[in-house]
């Protein structure tokens, strides 16, 4: 079993099929959740599970909603969006990674975050931090090769 960090397949086919939208359309709900290090999530999951969630105290199934904190912008031949950090408070639970997905349906996956090492808070906040919006950096990024 394992985690590997990729923008899942079935996302990109869903963007083709326009089935997911990061800007115009407000009633659409993105949220994060973590997972042991049980887990198998890689670029092949297609949609979110409970299999090998974290549980805890501080954390509910499902995860959090992520906030969009930088709408879809554009660099070069890349194109890119970010959201807001998000944390647990007061939680008391070990990930060694995340699965970002669209709320609702089948709950389909958007990409899978690898932590590299289990991560841990006792009794305290666990957040995940979302890297630099642009076009090196951004947690989501579709470029040319």
């Amino acid at each position: 079993m394992a985690i590997t960090q990729a923008m899942c397949t079935s996302f990109k086919v869903a963007l083709l099929d326009g089935e997911m939208d990061f800007s115009s359309d407000t009633s659409q709900v993105f949220k994060i959740a973590l997972f042991t290090s049980a887990a198998t999530l890689d670029a092949s999951t297609t949609a979110y599970s409970t299999t090998n969630e974290v549980t805890g105290t501080g954390y509910t199934a499902g995860g959090n909603t992520l906030t969009i904190s930088a709408n879809p912008a554009s660099s070069g031949t890349t194109a890119f969006l970010d959201f807001a950090d998000t944390t647990w408070t007061d939680a008391t639970i070990t990930a060694r990674g995340a699965l970002i997905y669209k709320v609702g349906g089948s709950n389909p996956a958007v990409a899978v975050l690898d932590f590299g090492a289990d991560k841990t808070s006792t009794a305290g906040d666990f957040q995940v931090q979302f890297p630099t919006a642009d076009a090196t950096n951004a947690i989501v990024r579709i470029a040319t090769p």
